[in-house]
């Protein structure tokens, strides 16, 4: 076992973050699409 197994900063599991990224990206384009989306209309 290397230095870096015994000494863990977080215990903390990797797929709430992982989660937690994929959200805020999907999300983040997901509101550029409806902003773009809304342009769209009002300029229609």
């Amino acid at each position: 076992m290397n230095e870096f197994e015994k000494n863990v900063q977080s215990k903390r599991h990797d797929i709430g973050d992982s989660a937690m990224g994929f959200i805020a990206s999907f999300g983040f384009f997901a509101l550029l699409f409806i902003i773009a989306t809304v342009i769209k209309v009002i300029g229609a």
